[in-house]
């Protein structure tokens, strides 16, 4: 082993992570033990080959050589190759080679165990581990198996022998062309599975093919392939996470009387020894092989195309709605996996709500075009029909190019765990999906208020639990919904009585908790705007799993989120804002940014008392709202107005906008604005003659709703 080439191979690796977008994530490197190891890893590009040296090197501080494809040993390639420790698969005394290095501790090796490349990744086949390959199904070699056996055969029989049969020993020494029994290291061989996962998987022409195919006239078309997966894996960016697993000993083949025999016989052997126990032996590496193969694909690190295309396979009906798939994904997505057994990606870890209300859910999106640019689904009259392509491969070479999705799915389909959680959701009639995403989300509404609430109660100050409580009420069809959202400061309690008046035209009404509220301004001033819309997403979700249509609105903060939802969620019918605060009236808030920038001054000082963190409220409805205004929370409600400005013109759906026209806390100007920037042909401008801010509750609030309820029944029969 040539140092030398260790050190290039580093400096390859860094420039490619200068150049490229990959991103290598070692985990449980603690389960790699002292001992001359050998390890098995899952091989799907050529990418294996040359990083998982270097980094094994780096982690063990022991040269680590590799078998190799004997295509790679040709020119320059090869020559480097032989520098690292690569032995071609084909080469003669492979077997001996390694023996010898694990013997003497002079390397460790890397094996790839499926004996190839599986571009597929399909290595289950009716519940049994089968690799196909030209039309040859076979299961995974034995040879790390029986290698690291072999091993551990040779060292007991050395350090068996050493005393007894100096003859024997010395016979076996010249077998492996080693010097002396000082050099047998002592150190245990172990197998340690490592798996590799990669995503994205996006297979496409990149600066490397086009060079390629520029500078090689009549690349193969495996070359080709080969270049345009694995170049787009570096070029356009790849997550490729390398869990180790535990190591497993070889103890359990040689502890047999038979074999304990033979590591004990002592009779002198030509050039070469003939094993008595060798078929028990390899009896012991088809079962070391089971192991570790299944440990190996066992901890594949399952991600967000994982989890799409097996449930796409799944699902029994060649048709279904994006709408039915994304809640789906959603339901698959927020499972248990720590309990499965099964290690997530970043991608699964993310929140899943956007794909039950966002227009634009990226990773769905993504993921999408994929399946629809390589034919495995086709979208067409809001319907999403699958293609037979999800059923089977095409060629070998080019599967990882022509179906994608395919590949995805067979990588996980070891996972049994995983699988009868995905067949699960998969199989479930779309109503059921409906219902068990309603029920979830309510119960979590519902849990993390429980929390704050207990959390952040202040004795004499925190109102009466049931302030703050989400509320729903039921109409009398699923035919319309509304989420109804309170505003700055209050709790679902203040849109109350417009609920109430809504459920009585028969609508579905559903008035979620916004976080920070309903427990005590200290829980307000940790939140920001962006915490207050996914509540908002939360309710509009539940609703939407509810009812066929649904209609947003709110009052003053309420106002600005429905607006905001309405202008970044997928298929709401209709918005209302009630006293949208665009523009603050009190002096007061628009310092809010400086006295923020001051608190954190002083506290970046140690001089916390001198920071003013609230200021006194004194609210129309002192049963619902807070006494005390949080700096911070100001400062979020005006970065939530300000990024919703330039989405206004974007709402074409009907809306309503109704203001007091002597507000003392919202400016009048501010709504006329945002009614003037909506995007929406059918839009209303209602101006009441108040001078209070809170008009939907006490004294006239009654024409205001009358007036929303108008608006919501024109969407009744729609």
């Amino acid at each position: 082993m040539n140092r030398f080439a260790y050190r290039t191979t580093g400096l390859v690796i860094k420039a490619l992570e200068n150049l490229s977008k990959a991103r290598i994530t070692l985990h449980r490197t603690e389960n790699i033990p002292d001992g001359n190891n050998i390890f098995v890893i899952n091989h799907f590009t050529r990418l294996e080959t040359f990083v998982m040296p270097y980094y094994l090197n780096r982690l063990t501080r022991a040269p680590v050589w590799s078998l190799a494809a004997p295509e790679l040993f040709k020119g320059a390639l090869g020559a480097y190759l032989d520098k690292v420790g690569a032995v071609s698969t084909r080469d003669p005394d492979r077997d001996r080679l390694v023996v010898r290095t694990l013997l003497t501790g002079e390397a460790m090796w890397i094996i790839f165990p499926e004996g190839r490349m599986v571009k597929t990744k399909q290595i289950v086949e009716k519940g049994r581990l089968m690799l196909t390959y030209a039309g040859v199904k076979r299961p995974p070699h034995t040879g790390a198996a029986a290698i690291a056996i072999r091993t551990e055969f040779y060292r007991r029989r050395f350090l068996a022998l050493a005393q007894t049969a100096p003859q024997t020993v010395s016979q076996l020494l010249d077998m492996f062309g080693i010097e002396s029994i000082q050099r047998i290291s002592a150190k245990p061989t172990y197998i340690v599975p490592v798996n590799i996962t990669y995503y994205p998987l996006r297979a496409r022409e990149n600066l490397l093919s086009e060079l390629s195919t520029r500078l090689v006239a009549d690349l193969p078309e495996r070359v080709v392939e080969e270049i345009m997966t694995e170049g787009s894996m570096l070029i356009s960016g790849v997550d490729m996470d390398i869990r180790f697993g535990e190591p497993l000993s070889v103890d359990g083949g040689l502890n047999r009387p038979a074999v304990k025999k033979a590591i004990e016989d002592d009779r002198s052997i030509g050039p070469d020894e003939t094993l008595s126990s060798r078929r028990l032996m390899r009896r012991s590496a088809a079962q070391l092989m089971q192991r570790y193969m299944h440990r190996i694909y066992d901890m594949t690190t399952v991600n967000f195309d994982h989890l799409m295309a097996s449930l796409l396979r799944a699902m029994p009906l060649s048709r279904t709605t994006p709408e039915n798939l994304r809640a789906k994904a959603f339901l698959a997505a927020t499972a248990d996996f720590e309990k499965m057994g099964v290690f997530r990606h970043p991608s699964l870890t993310e929140d899943p709500l956007p794909l039950l209300t966002r227009s634009a859910a990226e990773k769905y999106h993504d993921f999408m075009r994929v399946a629809c640019d390589r034919g495995c689904v086709a979208e067409k009259d809001g319907k999403l029909a699958k293609s037979t392509h999800l059923s089977g491969a095409l060629d070998f070479h080019g599967v990882r190019i022509h179906n994608p999705v395919w590949v995805m799915a067979n990588e996980v389909e070891p996972l049994k765990s995983f699988q009868r959680h995905i067949r699960r959701i998969a199989w479930q009639p779309s109503f059921l999906t409906r219902r068990k995403i309603v029920r979830r989300l309510l119960r979590s509404a519902v849990q993390e208020y429980k929390e704050d609430y207990r959390r952040f109660f202040v004795e004499g100050e925190t109102k009466d639990r049931r302030v703050g409580m989400p509320l729903l009420f039921r109409g009398v069809s699923r035919q319309l919904g509304v989420v109804l959202l309170h505003g700055y400061m209050a709790a679902p309690l203040e849109v109350v009585q417009l609920a109430r008046y809504l459920k009585k035209m028969g609508v579905w009404v559903y008035a979620p908790r916004l976080k920070g509220h309903g427990t005590a301004p200290e829980d307000l001033a940790q939140c920001t705007y962006k915490d207050w819309i996914r509540s908002a997403e939360t309710g509009y979700a539940v609703m939407r799993n509810i009812c066929r249509r649904v209609l947003v609105g709110g009052f003053s903060t309420g106002a600005g989120l429905a607006l905001y939802l309405a202008a970044v969620s997928a298929d709401i019918a209709g918005v209302f804002a009630v006293s949208a605060p665009m523009q603050l009236q009190d002096i007061g808030a628009r310092f809010a940014a400086t006295i923020d920038a001051w608190n954190r001054l002083v506290s970046s000082v140690g001089a916390n008392a001198v920071s003013k963190d609230f200021v006194e409220n004194t609210p129309e409805h002192p049963h619902i709202n807070y006494i005390r205004n949080p700096i911070a929370g100001v400062k979020e409600l005006e970065a939530l107005m300000e990024d919703l400005d330039p989405l206004l013109p974007g709402i074409k759906v009907p809306a309503l906008v109704v203001q007091a026209d002597e507000d003392p806390v919202v400016n009048a100007r501010g709504s006329r604005r945002i009614f003037d920037r909506l995007g929406a042909n059918d839009k209303t401008y209602v101006l009441f003659a108040r001078r209070r801010h809170g008009i939907l509750l006490g004294e006239g609030s009654q024409q205001v709703h009358r007036v929303i309820g108008s608006f919501v029944e024109t969407f009744k029969n729609g």
